[in-house]
């Protein structure tokens, strides 16, 4: 497979597909060679005519004042890119690099960079040959993009910074002569086209969002479990109900929990005589809940779509106008708020989650035994299960706080509003892991509670999702170590595996 990269018609899925399988090949399409080729030809042109150029023939910033000999032009760029590689702590996950690569490489193959294709032919080389730069994870405020980031990335293309290849850590140009390839000699303005714009936020949040959509789809399926482990009622879930709050992301999840349950023997044993009329919020309002969640979701991919097929480079060159413009596509603000709003909605689905563990492990909520034990009193079951999932809630909680509402001015004031988008990347990164591992606990707990209904199985769907987990988790049936199940049901969850079923996808 081949993703050709033209500036315009990537997709979230590329980005994925990319990230995930060192395999996919990536090219530079013929024609954004040409469109690159007379960007460039502008940039040369205003060089010959001694135009001044913000970070071409000037200094950065607040030192945007400063003219910049011709003799040291290409100095500059060099100089751009280690004074701007100040990021700290740990390094980006090896996807969350290659979708930060791969947009940077799309975004230059708009042609409004002022670039050379050999930029972005090394960039897309990185990709195919397996090297990773070394991205350490904080440091950008999304002011002008993200620089921290960017710079690490950019320094592995001059032959310093540091990149993984081949599993080994290694100086970028060690990493690169291994590879077979040769460092860049930057020109006029190439450092500053490689470290502005919001790349590293939006590969990020990218690989976020597609999990997430993956999540809700799986709590969907678990939430049913849920549902037949408690002997609940799926007549909350009837169309007639949901075409009278017509909100997309409820429809959706409604149509599913429906499908999920179908022809399950535990719904039929308690249609008659049951005394309970409705069943908690928890189970009852899933399509309310989960729904929002899709809809926060579809809100969140349609600004990334845009973004990751956006010039977010400054200044911008447009060969047809022969127009150099200096603006503001870098801020990182339309990312850093639906990024927030990622984690928001991410942190209330593990909130429903664990309240569906509470559901099910409490005697006094569930008519099971208690903890879901067999032999409840010497053995505690599953309680610990739920009080993990509570710590991991509540974590969440704490960091739904958005990072976007927040400004520190930085470079003496000239970026006097940023926008923080990589903190909330970062932050929707880990609400969403948190929440991953609390929808395998819930996935646990419902799967125990199908035990103790049996014969009767549940809807045929559910009882696949069981199945599946029942190969990689036994029935509790006395006391164990539960650190490795809720590991093996997490994988489960991330994996997607529970709904590669394409009827209930």
């Amino acid at each position: 497979m081949e993703i050709r990269l033209d500036g315009d018609t990537l997709t979230l899925e590329d980005v994925e597909r990319v990230a995930r399988d060192p395999g996919v090949n990536v090219a530079l399409a013929p024609d954004a060679s040409e469109r690159m080729r007379r960007s460039r030809a502008v940039v040369e042109r205003a060089l010959e005519s001694g135009r001044v150029v913000y970070g071409v023939t000037t200094g950065f910033g607040r030192l945007a004042d400063v003219a910049i000999p011709h003799d040291k032009l290409e100095e500059l760029q060099l100089n751009l890119l280690r004074s701007h590689a100040c990021g700290v702590g740990v390094p980006l996950e090896r996807m969350e690099t290659r979708a930060i690569t791969l947009l940077r490489a799309n975004m230059l193959a708009k042609g409004f960079s002022g670039v050379r294709p050999v930029v972005v032919e090394l960039l897309v080389e990185l990709l195919n040959r397996g090297i990773a730069p070394v991205i350490p994870e904080q440091g950008s405020v999304g002011a002008s993009g993200d620089l921290a980031p960017l710079s690490h990335l950019a320094l592995v293309l001059v032959g310093e910074g540091e990149a993984v290849f081949q599993g080994e850590t290694l100086p970028g140009g060690e990493a690169l002569a291994r590879a077979g390839l040769q460092p860049l000699r930057l020109q006029a303005k190439e450092g500053l086209a490689l470290n502005n714009g919001t790349q590293a936020m939006a590969g990020i949040g990218t690989l976020a969002l597609l999990a997430s959509e993956r999540l809700v789809d799986t709590a969907d399926l678990i939430g049913a479990m849920t549902l037949e482990g408690l002997r609940g009622t799926p007549d909350a879930f009837h169309p007639a109900l949901h075409r009278a709050r017509p909100q997309p992301g409820q429809i959706r999840s409604a149509e599913r929990l429906r499908a999920l349950l179908a022809d399950s023997e535990i719904r039929e044993s308690h249609r008659q005589g049951d005394p309970r009329v409705q069943d908690a919020y928890a189970i009852r309002c899933m399509p309310q809940v989960h729904g929002a969640a899709r809809n926060a979701f579809e809100y969140v991919r349609s600004v990334l779509e845009i973004e990751v097929n956006s010039a977010t480079d400054n200044p911008l060159i447009f060969a047809d106008e022969d127009l150099i413009l200096s603006g503001g596509n870098f801020h990182g603000q339309p990312i850093a708020q639906v990024l927030d709003l990622l984690a928001i909605a991410l942190a209330d689905l593990s909130s429903v989650f664990e309240r569906r563990i509470e559901r099910l492990v409490n005697p006094d909520l569930s008519g099971l035994p208690a903890f879901l034990s067999p032999d409840p009193g010497l053995h505690s079951g599953l309680m610990l299960a739920q009080i993990t999932a509570a710590a991991l809630v509540n974590e969440n909680k704490t960091l739904a706080h958005p990072a976007s509402v927040d400004s520190i001015p930085t470079g003496a004031n000239r970026e006097d509003h940023v926008a923080m988008g990589m903190g909330a990347a970062l932050k929707a990164r880990r609400v969403l892991r948190n929440a991953e591992v609390v929808l395998g606990i819930e996935l646990l707990c419902a799967a125990q509670a199908l035990e103790f209904l049996k014969p009767l199985r549940p809807g045929v769907r559910v009882d696949q999702a069981y199945r599946l987990l029942r190969e990689r988790v036994p029935a509790l049936a006395e006391d164990r170590v539960i650190a490795p199940d809720i590991e093996a049901a997490t994988a489960l969850v991330r994996s997607g595996m529970l709904i590669l079923n394409p009827e209930f996808a």
